[in-house]
């Protein structure tokens, strides 16, 4: 009876280590079977050939070679002509009771752009006032001596005494008649509002002043105005370059607000200094003002180079603009056919287009990308 109890009691002591072993095996079995596949690894394609049905479908152009004159294109802004930009003097101290012109606007020569309320004005006045009246005196005093010489009561150093006072004084008056002139204002009509008038024709490019502001006879100009017909196109060219470009070479300036249009302009000066950061140094282009350029615009300025460059050309059709770039099909083995990287440059007559880099001559291009193209994606 205590041999099948001691039995019993070992074989209830076996089955939870067995049962506990045999789930650890069906655990490993399980994790072995979800466990992924092992990767499979294939021969990279090149992802810029295509392969077509029908290559025939698809003509082909030979590049061939272009001289050219090389090119230099730098960057520019549009500056005012110094020579031709005047600044607005007031003579007349004093404070701002009107503006009639605007930072901006087109003024004509003559045409009124601000009052101001001067107290020199009435000094002015006062001062030829007293001229007069000394001028006056000694024309009196000058008649007097005539008379008096004539019958011979005073010397003739007396009466040219008396004449070169009357001169002094006609001088004096003179001066402070043109001196209220210069203010401003009239010897007939002195009023303390002096007007502002422009000295040329042009457009207002600088305002120092605003209503009610105070004008100084030595300080800044109200205004600046500037003849905007001819500008300066001022540009950074890099120090290696700076031999390709020579004053009275002819520069074409595109706008970049005005991508269509290309204006002609002249190199007029080379500044002898460098900018010792970035290595550049000044050009200035003075160009005509057709109206459209405006004093701050970027541009665009390229000079011709002194020497030839050898480029390629092909077909305009051939070259198919995807992602910001251009870019030219090329024939490769195996009815395929290869996207390769263009730098487009200026185009030529007959329908063709300059290839600065990316083709040699004598490379076969599509010339039709575009249906290629569609043809590639639809599959």
């Amino acid at each position: 009876m205590k041999s099948k109890a001691l039995g019993f009691g070992l074989l209830l002591m076996v089955l939870p280590l067995t049962l506990a072993t045999s789930g650890c095996k069906s655990d490993r079995v399980d994790a072995e079977a979800e466990a992924p596949p092992p990767a499979k690894v294939t021969q990279d394609f090149n992802a810029t050939a295509f392969s077509v049905d029908h290559p025939e479908h698809f003509p082909l152009a030979t590049a061939i070679e272009h001289r050219a004159r090389a090119k230099l294109a730098v960057t520019g802004t549009v500056n005012p002509d110094i020579a031709r930009t005047v600044p607005v003097i007031s003579l007349a101290s004093g404070r701002i009771v009107g503006i009639y012109a605007r930072l901006g606007d087109s003024v004509r020569k003559g045409q009124l752009l601000l009052k101001v309320r001067s107290d020199d004005i009435s000094g002015g006045f006062a001062n030829y006032q007293m001229a007069v009246a000394d001028e006056t005196l000694a024309r009196a005093q000058y008649e007097r001596s005539q008379d008096l010489y004539k019958h011979g009561a005073i010397a003739l150093n007396d009466l040219q005494v008396a004449q070169d006072t009357e001169d002094k004084a006609k001088v004096a008056m003179n001066t402070a008649a043109e001196h209220l002139r210069l203010l401003g204002s009239s010897v007939d009509h002195p009023s303390g509002i002096v007007d502002i008038v422009a000295p040329v024709s042009g457009v207002i490019t600088d305002q120092e002043v605003t209503n009610a502001a105070g004008v100084q006879s030595l300080g800044t100009s109200p205004f600046t105005i500037s003849d905007l017909s001819y500008v300066w196109i001022v540009c950074d060219v890099y120090e290696n370059d700076l031999a390709s470009v020579h004053t009275g070479d002819t520069a074409e300036i595109t706008l970049n607000a005005y991508p269509g249009g290309t204006l002609k302009g002249t190199v007029s000066n080379i500044l002898p200094i460098l900018d010792p950061n970035i290595r550049t140094g000044k050009v200035r282009i003075e160009v005509p003002n057709p109206g459209l350029m405006r004093i701050g615009m970027f541009v665009t300025a390229t000079f011709q180079g002194q020497k030839d460059e050898v480029n390629v050309s092909v077909p305009a059709s051939a070259i198919l603009h995807l992602h910001d770039r251009d870019w030219v099909y090329v024939p490769a083995p195996d009815k395929r056919f290869r996207r390769v990287a263009v730098v487009g440059g200026d185009a030529l007559p007959g329908g063709m287009q300059e290839i600065k880099s990316g083709l040699q001559a004598g490379q076969k291009v599509v010339t039709n990308p575009l249906a290629l193209q569609n043809e590639i994606d639809n599959k």
